[in-house]
């Protein structure tokens, strides 16, 4: 004798039912966890961004303060190598246009620091 033969739409509509209530708690723990790793790795990410760009912000400042206590004002280029911003004017004479006038004083140029990274900025120091 043969057995039954049991069409397989019939075994479908027992076994969908079935596997809806135990795959979807198991599909909603894997991405609520996985939602959850993400927002770590963003607000690590951040912190790391914050912590690097302060470091930078200490760095240039103590090179400006290294730089006045030294007495060396004049300007630098990228690599850090002075610049001389001397020209020669026509005549051999160095001093551009400050040598043409008559008791004109060569200017010094400015040396902008930047001030602590987030000072008066509204962040949130109370870390």
């Amino acid at each position: 004798m043969m057995p039954p033969l049991v069409p397989p739409f019939l075994v479908g509509l027992v076994v969908a039912p079935l596997a809806k209530r135990l795959l979807k708690p198991l599909v909603r723990g894997v991405i609520k966890t996985s939602v959850g790793i993400a927002l770590e790795v963003k607000k690590a990410a951040h912190e790391a961004g914050e912590s690097i760009h302060d470091l930078a912000a200490e760095v240039a400042a103590d090179m400006a303060a290294a730089q006045i206590a030294a007495g060396d004002t004049g300007p630098r280029s990228g690599d850090g190598q002075r610049v001389t911003t001397e020209k020669a004017a026509p005549g051999g004479e160095k001093g551009g246009a400050a040598a043409d006038r008559p008791g004109a004083e060569a200017r010094t140029p400015k040396i902008r620091t930047t001030a602590h990274a987030g000072a008066g900025m509204g962040v949130d120091e109370t870390r």
